[in-house]
């Protein structure tokens, strides 16, 4: 079976006149939402709820969202079925192997990957979707907004990713998007990795980008996530951590060593 003629995910509303991509339907959607998601059954609610309102914002063009159940012990995959979202499972914990997992069962021509605690707003989603119509800009990013007063400790970090971050074109691994094109050209996030593998992503998009006359770019729309990490975690062991990674980056291809991306409390009952 072609791709074109496969049926289409569900998407989170129910007006089959909206933006939004239906089973049954004929047509590829132009946008794919990718959102990884383990043990996230508080959170996700709310990022859902944004979804759903930043595409019924953006009508110009049609998408669909793909929650990835990576392994979760609690009821993320409900969460997500019910709101429409297409499920896919991940029985691997990985957030590169769960983000491609939601790549590849996704058809837009245009990719999205959004954390499971980040909202997403129709300014963004609209500014994504016209940076990539334009046709020169190939991925990208947004600049993180915690959403309230950031500590001394978190607004120093927050200077230093968004100084980096402009300078380099990087996209924070909460919110990147590209063409689908670019993303199977480099062969997606890189499996060996269990962080940072939306930097290394964002090295090998900018390089394919380049050599085609187009660029990648950091928009100046942010986006909202959590900072749920700095009461999970103190800010002393956030800071190790960080440093151990600068001076030995081979510790990334271990997940019991990038436990600041992996442990977390246990979800409640």
């Amino acid at each position: 079976m072609s791709r074109a003629q496969r049926t289409l995910r569900y998407g989170p509303t129910g007006d089959p006149g909206g933006p939004l991509v239906f089973r049954g339907a004929r047509v590829i959607p132009d946008y794919s939402i990718v959102i990884p998601a383990y043990d996230e059954q508080e959170l996700l609610p709310g990022t859902l709820a944004s979804v759903a309102r930043a595409m019924a914002a953006v009508t110009r063009w049609t998408g669909e969202v793909v929650v990835v159940d990576n392994a979760s012990r609690d009821r993320t995959a409900d969460i997500a079925r019910a709101s429409g979202a297409y499920v896919v499972h991940e029985p691997h914990r990985q957030i590169a192997r769960a983000r491609n997992a939601g790549a590849a069962a996704s058809r837009g021509r245009w990719l999205v990957f959004l954390d499971a605690d980040t909202r997403l707003s129709g300014a963004l989603l609209a500014a994504t979707t016209d940076a990539l119509a334009g046709g020169r800009i190939a991925a990208g990013g947004a600049p993180i907004d915690f959403g309230r007063s950031p500590t001394a400790f978190l607004a120093a970090l927050l200077r230093v990713f968004r100084a980096v971050q402009r300078r380099l074109g990087w996209a924070a691994g909460c919110y990147l998007f590209c063409r689908r094109d670019a993303f199977e050209a480099v062969g997606g996030f890189d499996e060996r990795l269990y962080a940072t593998e939306e930097l290394a992503l964002s090295h090998a998009l900018r390089r394919w980008a380049r050599r085609r006359g187009l660029v990648m770019r950091v928009l100046g729309v942010s986006v909202s996530s959590s900072d749920r990490k700095l009461t999970w975690f103190s800010q002393r062991r956030i800071a190790w951590a960080s440093l151990l990674f600068a001076v030995a980056p081979w510790r990334l291809g271990r997940r019991e060593a990038c436990w600041l991306w992996y442990e977390r409390p246990a979800p409640r009952a």
